[in-house]
């Protein structure tokens, strides 16, 4: 690549140096007419264009150039001078992308799970306001439950022998599920357990306390912070854990339909005319 093809900017004392290409894709852009000297606003100074703005925001505007896609960091909070930035430039689709605002803001996803322990028994529920977290936790969890097997019916062996039959936890609706693990007594007085598996720890636990820590880890490992613990009914160890995450903003595309040359060239072909 030549020194010819490459332009320098210092804008507000941030030196940038890139292809002339990049800045001049929008024809109908400041910065082109920057480039191409029809700006009498910049000058041209020890081989480079020296621009009175700011040199942090131009880095994002710079990215856009480059990728069209605009991507912003989850803690940003100038979106206002950003796009005052912009529409000094006079970049129109920079411009249409940062009016989608509540786009580019940073969302919480937050996840309560209700812990209930009564006597021998622990009943779950996790309520998740984004679906995906609900499914994820949905595929790692499994309840076993224990039942007696083939063989014992057909013998008369005693104790009786016990299988582990392994269920996915209930899913009431898209964001939350429930499960239980523990002892409980079955219709003919026999003692059934539930035991509770949390992948990626294979173990198969029944007590409530033990499920909960993992519960627990496993969210913190997904990047959930937790932001309040409460106790809903003392007598029954009723609590709830609430956890928050910070969503990245989405990447917003320019529409690429038409191109900004062929949109520029169109125009001053009709003008001939």
């Amino acid at each position: 690549m030549s020194s010819q093809e490459l332009v320098t900017l210092n804008v507000g004392g941030k030196i940038f140096t890139t292809r002339f290409s990049t800045i001049k894709q929008f024809p109908a852009s400041r910065l082109t007419r920057m480039i191409d000297g029809r700006d009498q606003e910049f000058k041209m100074i020890g081989g480079q264009i020296f621009v009175d703005r700011d040199g942090v925001l131009f880095s994002f505007i710079l990215d856009f150039l480059r990728t069209h896609q605009l991507l912003l960091p989850t803690d940003f909070s100038d979106h206002l001078r950003l796009q005052r930035e912009a529409l000094f430039y006079e970049l129109d689709p920079l411009v249409d992308l940062l009016n989608q605002e509540h786009l580019l803001q940073p969302r919480p996803a937050l996840v309560e799970v209700h812990f209930l322990s009564r006597n021998t028994q622990a009943f779950f529920r996790v309520f998740g306001s984004c679906s995906k977290t609900i499914e994820m936790l949905t595929g790692r969890i499994t309840v076993f439950i224990e039942q007696p097997s083939a063989l014992t019916w057909s013998s008369n062996s005693f104790p009786p022998q016990m299988t582990l039959l392994p269920l996915p936890p209930q899913r009431p609706s898209y964001h939350d599920l429930v499960f239980q693990c523990g002892s409980d007594s079955t219709t003919d007085n026999q003692i059934g357990v539930r035991y509770v598996s949390i992948k990626p720890d294979n173990r198969k636990l029944a007590n409530g306390t033990n499920v909960l820590g993992i519960l627990i880890d496993t969210l913190l490992m997904e990047g959930f912070h937790l932001v309040s613990t409460r106790t809903l009914l003392s007598e029954d160890k009723s609590e709830c854990y609430s956890f928050e995450r910070i969503k990245r903003p989405e990447v917003l595309t320019m529409n690429k339909t038409l191109k900004p040359e062929t949109t520029i060239m169109s125009e001053q072909s009709q003008k001939k005319k």
